[in-house]
C-alpha cells in the first residue's frame, strides 16, 4: 500500500499537478486524495443517481488535486456603506477553520465580483487549509500562484466584494455551483473539476471510485496494445 501511495503521488508530480502538504492520518481523506475526481462523480452517479460535480465553469487558478472537508460561507448581496465590517464573518471563517478543509464560498450572481484574493489566500494558505472553491470569482492571482494555494473558481477579475456583498452566514448548506454543499462534506477537486460527497455516504464512494479508477487504468494498455476500444468495453465493461 505505501508502494502505491508514493507511485500515485510521483506521477502527479510528473504531471506537474500540486498537491499541498495536508493533514494525514484519515485513510478516507487520503483515499480521495488520490482518486479522480471523474471516477467520484461517475461512482455518486452510479450508486444513487445523483449529480455530484459543479458547473463547468469552476475551474482551477493553477493546476492542481486537493480533497478535503467543507468549510462554508454563504454571502448575500446589496450595496452598503459599512466597508470590511460587513465581511468579517467570511473571515472568521478563515481562521477558525481546521487544517486540511476545504473553504466553500458562495456569492449569488457573483461571476464579476472576486470573492477571494490574495490577502484571504495567503491567510488559507498558512492556517494548513487544502484548497478553496469559490461560487464567484478570484483576484491576486499572481499572489495565489506565488505561493501555490488551490483554488477553483468561475473566473478571474479585478473587482472586489467589499461593498457589494455582505456575509449572511458560516457552516451552513450551500448551493456552490449547482451542488449543495453542507458543511463537513467532502470536497474533491483536480483538472477535471470539482465533486462534492456527502459525508454520510464518503466511504462506499471512495470505494466505488477506486474500482472505477483500477479498471480505467487497466483499460489504457489494453488499448494502446489491441488498439481497438470496443474490445476494451466488452472486456472491462467501463466507458
Amino acid at each position: 500500500m505505501k508502494y502505491l501511495l508514493c507511485a500515485a503521488l510521483a506521477a502527479l508530480t510528473l504531471l506537474g499537478i500540486v498537491l499541498l502538504a495536508q493533514p494525514s492520518g484519515d485513510p478516507l481523506m487520503e483515499g480521495f486524495r488520490l482518486v479522480e475526481v471523474a471516477s467520484v462523480a461517475d461512482a455518486t452517479e452510479q450508486l444513487y443517481g445523483q449529480r455530484s460535480y459543479m458547473s463547468h465553469e469552476m475551474r482551477p487558478v493553477f493546476t492542481t488535486k486537493f480533497a478535503g472537508p467543507a468549510v462554508t460561507v454563504q454571502m448575500e448581496k446589496g450595496e452598503h456603506k459599512e466597508g470590511s465590517a460587513v465581511s468579517k464573518g467570511m473571515l472568521d471563517a478563515i481562521d477558525s477553520a481546521p487544517a486540511g478543509s476545504v473553504y466553500v464560498l458562495v456569492l449569488p450572481d457573483g461571476v464579476d465580483i472576486a470573492g477571494i484574493g490574495g490577502l484571504m489566500a495567503t491567510a488559507m494558505r498558512f492556517r494548513g487549509l487544502a484548497g478553496a472553491v469559490v461560487d464567484a470569482s478570484v483576484r491576486d492571482t499572481p499572489q495565489i500562484k506565488r505561493i501555490q494555494f488551490p483554488v477553483f473558481s468561475r473566473g478571474t477579475v479585478p473587482s472586489t466584494s467589499v461593498n457589494h456583498y455582505r456575509f449572511k452566514a458560516s457552516n451552513v448548506p450551500v448551493m456552490c455551483a449547482g451542488v449543495q454543499v453542507r458543511p463537513n462534506d467532502i470536497i474533491v477537486a483536480d483538472e477535471d473539476g470539482v465533486a462534492v460527497v456527502p459525508r454520510e455516504k464518503a466511504a462506499e464512494v471512495l470505494k466505488k471510485a477506486q474500482e472505477l479508477d483500477d479498471t480505467e487504468h487497466k483499460m489504457y494498455p489494453f488499448i494502446e496494445k489491441f488498439k481497438s476500444i470496443q474490445e476494451a468495453v466488452a472486456k472491462f465493461g467501463r466507458i
